[in-house]
């Protein structure tokens, strides 16, 4: 590429010349290349070691005048290909020019200027390119790992970093690039190369230690090894980088949603690529949006030291104040001295107060509710005035909720769905302002037939409430509430039931959601009514479990109102629908809230507080499940062990978690512990569960087994108690005989908490999530593959290593496309999908996999079957073809019958694998595909009158009923895709064309490392010569019996399979085994060494994507 002109002292030492003429000269860097003797080992070694390899390309142009001492260089190149064109261009277009100059002087400007404008020609014409470039040393960087490694231009380098690659006990010093889908590695010392290649969604553990063997290493483990990496400068950023790549890889494989639209940069950075700041900005957003408690939406503006003014404690409070798109917030530098929120839509005035001494660079917020703000010791205060000004004018008036957000779109959910779309079930009337629970939670509304309560319990609810509202005038209420230690201190000795809704919509941060999209509840809810899926019948069943002991869920008015939210958040987010547990959880809620409160509590619920809990595959519930082991075994060690050995905590945890306790304890106690989770995130979850386990320690080592254990978690948490409460639900009574255990009240449980483990933090939990994550991912993998591979087991010949070798290619094939193919590739993986339909190829992937596994080498026709034998094998016609269907054609043919291998043959040769394209004429091609839609009629078998006159008699009165009941759709589908066995009489006859392209692959079929092979071609001249003269008798019969009418010539299959069996070396070709594991080890090979080709310094030509099989070659 053209570069902007660097003068160069010194243009031999490390360089040597292949091209000159009187002006320029054409280098390669010594070391590039084959041969070179030492000193290209000695360059080649130096420049992996150093930091050379990134700014000197392997050829570069240069610019001499003269007897000057000083080159200019003009070029540089990658590839030989690259650097030539360069050449030539100059040969052709400035050389004779300048050669007329009399100044060397005037000779260097004119060329300095000419290459300068050409650069700024080509980025004037690229306006589609981003702005802001990354530097030129980055490029090369990113050229040089596509050329070492084969990636296509639409992989993306992230940052690259010299460490050393332990190989054994021997370190490698190299470079370790970290693209958006793949870590990779390379080395060169003295003629010594290793290359590794590792996929992000193969990473199983990826933890940064430090030991004798290893100091201050990172380890990343995969299912095939683990990778040791060490000596880096900046360590900690390599290793938060190499999380956040391997997060994003995690999500891709759980729900598809990785953020490939990363936010661009709001300045530049020297030597760091555009990707790498837009993944540090989205690391810095994420921490933002976590620690306020704000939407997915939301982005980081920036954010500068300050002081706020406390007036509750009359002195100023040092910290961090943030600004974003809709809102302003403050950090108390001492962790949770003081936490603010303030969105801009309740900002009224924004003004700069006079500078003094005590207070410097002051400034004022004023909101509508008349509460005012003072931050002082701004660094630039005029600046930070300005963005707010602009992000304020950004900001919708009145509601700000003029743009309402629709639901999120339907990414192809279950198949069945479409199904069940065409009838309705009943469902309670639309949710409107007149429903008894639009106003009030159902507590409320069933409190006000009840007789005042004037014992000590009420009058207890009674001081908390008044401590509570003492605490508002002095601290402020609502969204812009200061956050204080004492607030803490109020909520964990219990929120009083008038204010726990709002003070929940408060700290869980679903008030701002509320308040930014009014009427989107009430229009979901109304939208939602009435339908009817997969996720509305798990609703319809769990709607009377829902607390049954609670009479406000006794009744049609609460029921209606779960009915209501439940269905109207599986109609916003399909992605997770409905899954058990989130009906507890939004009963509970609708207690103390209005519908429209409860349903927004709910979406922090499952998309913020608890993300992934209660997708299909309860993710996040079994990544926490880890981190509580992981926390256990930290903390209890002897119990750990012990507990392990019952396999008790995986038991526990699941159902602890996924209802926040609600399940497990008295529902005033669990009622306490929602309060302190909506504040405090969930670390207090894990608080509470280990000093539960603490409590029951000398218990639960006397168990033997999970049964007993079981037993003594669940006695003690039915005797927890809350002491304080106003209202009491009646639990269940145990007939079990035994004395219970004594009553724990939970407020001194949770105390307790806090003393023994309330060294836990947020940042720690999400250190560990992420480690867990990884595990559990991968876990629900290989349990995917395992499943795939029992149910294709039983209508395959391979064996299971075999199949599982298939599927790790297969799935490479298609996360190739994701990676590479664009945004309709990725959307292709749907995990809500069966594990079968999860990954599918399309048909260039498929041509790849094909030609490399086949057991029928047709050389260059190979690509041809293959395309024949996609669209055989894609029925639906969608473009794509499952594992299933790609193993189903392996199978035949490498373990089928002689019958089974020409049966698939001649079925590749007519439609729909024939395409009438491939017809010698446009009549032929018409005539062809007019008769096969009339054969493809005539097979299909299509349904007898009195099957048809039932059909439309199911569209009268009686189908009306069966409309209802979805199970019978279901059952008319599965008989629709039961697979009917063929004959060899079902096979249409094929035509003359289609017949010669037989011939013609069968040509092809046979490699040149056949020992008869002549006696094979002979063979299929015989059969081919025996088959025309059938035809054309054929053909003859048919004309004397239609009476003169021109008959087609045509041949069935058992005439090819009789004439074929005749000859004994096809006979013998197509029993021949062959083994499938042999072709997967060949296909590594190959990739293997064309990777060895790749880094070697021979490469002269661009390197084009390939499939990526190999994990590691050296």
């Amino acid at each position: 590429m053209w570069i902007h002109p660097e003068e160069v002292l010194l243009a031999g030492p490390l360089w040597v010349s292949e091209r000159a003429n009187p002006f320029f000269i054409l280098q390669k860097r010594r070391g590039h290349g084959r041969g070179g003797g030492l000193s290209g080992l000695l360059v080649g070694t130096l420049d992996v070691v150093l930091d050379s390899s990134a700014r000197a390309a392997p050829y570069r142009i240069l610019l001499q005048t003269g007897d000057s001492q000083i080159f200019w260089n003009l070029a540089c190149g990658s590839s030989r290909k690259e650097i030539t064109e360069h050449w030539d261009w100059l040969e052709a277009n400035l050389l004779q020019t300048i050669s007329i100059f009399d100044n060397d002087q005037d000779v260097t400007t004119f060329v300095k200027g000419k290459i300068s404008g050409m650069i700024a020609e080509e980025k004037r014409l690229s306006p589609g390119e981003e702005q802001e470039q990354d530097c030129g040393k980055f490029r090369e960087a990113q050229l040089k790992m596509r050329k070492l490694f084969g990636m296509p231009e639409e992989e993306k380098l992230v940052n690259y970093y010299s460490c050393s690659y332990w190989k054994g006990r021997v370190p490698r010093q190299g470079w370790l690039y970290l693209s958006v889908n793949h870590l990779c590695f390379y080395s060169f010392l003295l003629g010594k190369e290793v290359t590794l290649v590792v996929q992000w969604t193969e990473v199983t553990q990826l933890e940064k230690n430090a030991t004798l063997v290893f100091p201050e290493s990172i380890r990343v483990r995969t299912r095939t090894g683990e990778h040791f990496f060490s000596v880096f400068l900046d360590i900690n950023d390599t290793f938060k980088l190499m999380e956040q790549l391997a997060n994003m890889a995690m999500r891709q494989l759980l729900d598809n949603a990785a953020d490939r639209s990363l936010p661009k940069a709001r300045k530049a950075l020297k030597n760091v690529s555009a990707l790498k700041r837009d993944l540090d900005a989205c690391a810095k957003n994420e921490r933002y949006r976590s620690a306020f408690r704000l939407t997915e939406d939301e982005r980081l503006d920036g954010h500068t030291d300050c002081t706020l003014w406390a007036p509750f404690a009359k002195t100023h409070v040092p910290g961090q104040l943030f600004i974003s798109d809709n809102y302003i917030c403050f950090s108390s530098r001492r962790e949770d001295l003081c936490r603010l929120i303030v969105p801009l839509r309740e900002v009224s005035v924004v003004e700069k107060a006079d500078s003094s001494d005590v207070l410097p660079c002051p400034l004022s917020i004023s909101t509508k509710s008349k509460s005012n703000f003072l931050f002082a010791n701004l660094k630039d205060r005029d600046f930070l005035v300005q963005r707010i000004s602009d992000f304020l004018q950004r900001t919708p008036d009145g509601s700000r909720g003029d743009a309402m957000v629709r639901p999120k779109p339907v990414r192809r959910c279950l198949r069945r769905d479409s199904l069940l779309r065409s009838f309705r079930v009943p469902q309670a009337p639309f949710y409107g302002p007149d429903a008894p629970t639009a106003t009030q939670g159902l507590l409320e509304l069933y409190r006000k037939d009840a007789p005042e309560d004037l014992g000590p319990k009420a009058m207890k609810e009674k001081m908390k409430e008044e401590a509570w509202n003492i605490h508002f005038s002095e601290f402020g209420r609502g969204v812009c509430m200061y956050r204080t230690p004492r607030s803490r201190e109020l909520v964990l000795n219990g929120i009083p039931d008038k204010l726990r809704g709002e003070l929940w919509l408060l700290f869980s941060g679903a008030l701002n959601q509320m308040s930014t999209q009014p009427g989107y509840y009430s229009e979901l809810a109304e939208r939602a009514a009435g339908q009817c899926s997969l996720a509305t019948e798990e609703i319809e069943r769990d709607l009377h479990r829902s607390m049954p002991e609670h009479r406000a869920f006794q009744n049609e008015t609460g029921i209606a109102a779960l009915r209501r939210v439940l269905t109207a958040y599986a109609h916003r987010n399909p992605g997770i629908g409905y899954c058990q547990a989130m009906n507890i959880v939004t009963s509970v809620l609708l207690l103390y809230c209005t519908e429209e409160e409860a349903f927004w509590l709910l979406v922090a619920l499952c998309e913020r507080m608890l993300p992934d809990y209660y997708n299909t595959r309860v993710v996040g519930a079994l990544v926490d499940q880890g981190v509580f082991e992981e926390l256990t075994r930290a903390f209890l060690p002897l119990l750990y062990e012990h507990m392990r050995e019952l396999g008790v905590i995986s038991t526990i945890s699941l159902s602890w978690f996924l209802t926040i306790f609600l399940s497990v304890m008295p529902f005033d106690s669990a009622v306490i512990l929602v309060d302190c989770f909506f504040y405090e995130g969930v670390k207090i979850i894990f608080q509470v569960a280990l000093a539960v386990l603490h409590d029951n320690t000398d218990a639960l080592l006397a168990c033997v087994d999970e049964g007993e254990a079981m037993t003594v978690l669940g006695r003690y948490l039915d005797n927890v108690v809350n002491k304080q409460t106003a209202v009491s639900v009646d639990t269940p009574a145990r007939d079990d005989g035994d004395e219970p255990p004594p009553e724990i009240d939970i407020f001194r449980l949770i105390e307790s908490s806090y003393e023994k483990f309330g060294s836990l933090r947020a940042d720690v939990i999400e250190q560990m999530r992420f480690k867990q994550r990884l595990k559990v991912i991968q876990s629900l993998e290989d349990t995917a593959k395992r499943s795939v591979v029992r149910s294709v087991m039983t209508e395959s010949a391979f064996g299971i290593e075999e199949l599982e070798d298939l599927y790790c290619l297969f799935k490479d094939q298609h996360m190739s496309s994701c990676y590479w193919g664009g945004g309709a590739a990725a959307e292709r993986h749907d995990p809500s999908l069966p594990y079968l339909e999860q990954y599918r190829i399309d048909a260039a992937q498929f041509s790849r996999l094909s030609c490399a596994l086949s057991a029928w080498p047709c050389a260059e026709h190979a690509p041809v079957l293959a395309a024949r034998l996609f669209r055989m094998l894609d029925r639906n016609r969608d473009g794509l073809v499952n594992f299933k269907e790609f193993v189903a054609a392996l199978s035949g043919m490498y373990h089928g019958d002689v019958t089974d291998k020409l049966k698939l043959l001649y079925k590749l040769h007519l439609p729909p694998a024939f395409c009438p394209e491939e017809a010698e004429s446009a009549s032929e091609a018409a005539n062809f595909f007019t008769n096969d839609v009339q054969k493809e009629a005539e097979v299909s078998s299509p349904p007898q009158q009195g099957e048809e006159a039932r059909s439309e008699s199911d569209v009268g009165g009686t189908g009306e009923e069966k409309k209802e009941d979805y199970r019978y759709y279901l059952s008319m589908w599965a008989e629709e895709k039961e697979p009917k066995r063929e004959s060899i009489k079902d096979l249409p006859t094929m035509k003359q064309d289609q017949f010669i392209e037989l011939c013609k692959t069968l040509y092809n079929m046979f490699s040149e490392e056949e020992s008869h092979e002549q006696q094979l071609y002979h063979a299929i001249a015989t059969v081919a010569s025996l088959l025309l003269r059938i035809g054309e008798a054929g053909k003859k019969f048919n004309n004397k019996a239609d009476d003169g009418a021109d008959a087609d010539w045509a041949v069935t299959f058992e005439q090819v399979l009789a004439s074929i069996l005749t000859e004994a070396p096809l006979v013998e070709y197509f029993e021949r085994k062959r083994d499938i594991q042999a072709q997967v080890a060949a296909l590594k090979a190959r990739r293997a060494e064309e990777r060895r080709s790749d880094s070697a310094s021979s490469r002269d030509a661009p390197v084009q994507p390939r499939l990526h099989v190999g994990r590691q070659e050296t």
